[in-house]
């Protein structure tokens, strides 16, 4: 279960910038973030696999659970350390392209979860857009899942302009779209703090399946191509 030291140990160790801080507080980053972390994929496993059985579910940092530390390469700041963790279900990235998948992201500003790509190829957009047009059962099941429930909301980078004008509005807001996805943010400190954190993304996760089927369905068409 997550608790405030994992917050503050996010905060401070990004804030210090130090290998040494770090070294020196390494069992608290066991204690409180990875440990969280490997018992929420744990006890999310039996849900997550209903959806997906070829997720990896493994409970181990590089398999499920992020590292805390950045690649330099990319690291234009400076920072050696990132501000905050996450842990994502998805398949196994050397056998599939294009991989959509569900996340959760904890920071000391906060969380945020939901379902989508991180960063979809230029296919698999063009699938799921397919999709939406030809009014498949996919989409349709998709967009009256996303329709039941008030909890997550469509995120992507927009196209110039308005591209699918004589599509209906909640269309639209999918088809105009780099990159698609659902999420919600949230500060409920109760809630993370909670031991009902687990079954509460569970059980939103599964209802937002056919959300997920969807974009897994624009995967696959990618090898009929």
């Amino acid at each position: 279960m997550f608790t405030q030291r994992a917050l503050d140990f996010l905060y401070f160790n990004h804030l210090n910038n130090s290998k040494l801080w770090y070294q020196e507080h390494k069992s608290d980053f066991q204690e409180y973030l990875v440990k969280p972390f490997a018992e929420l994929v744990t006890d999310m496993t039996p849900a997550m696999l209903s959806i997906d059985p070829k997720f990896i579910v493994e409970p181990k940092i590089d398999k499920t659970i992020s590292r805390i530390y950045r690649d330099m390469r990319y690291a234009s700041d400076g920072y050696l350390y990132r501000d905050r963790m996450w842990c994502v279900f998805l398949r196994d990235k050397k056998l599939y392209n294009g991989l959509p998948g569900y996340f959760f992201e904890l920071s000391p500003y906060g969380f945020r979860y939901g379902c989508g790509y991180y960063q979809a190829d230029g296919k698999s957009v063009k699938n799921f857009r397919r999709l939406i047009l030809d009014g498949s059962p996919e989409y349709k099941a998709a967009m009256e899942c996303y329709k039941s429930q008030n909890v997550l909301s469509v995120y992507g980078e927009k196209l110039k302009g308005d591209r699918y004008a004589d599509m209906p509005q909640e269309a639209r807001e999918w088809l105009n779209l780099k990159n698609i996805g659902l999420i919600a943010e949230s500060k409920d400190i109760n809630l993370l703090f909670s031991e009902n954190l687990a079954q509460t993304l569970s059980e939103l996760f599964v209802q937002i399946k056919p959300f997920y089927l969807l974009m897994q369905k624009a995967e696959e068409m990618k090898s009929s191509e």
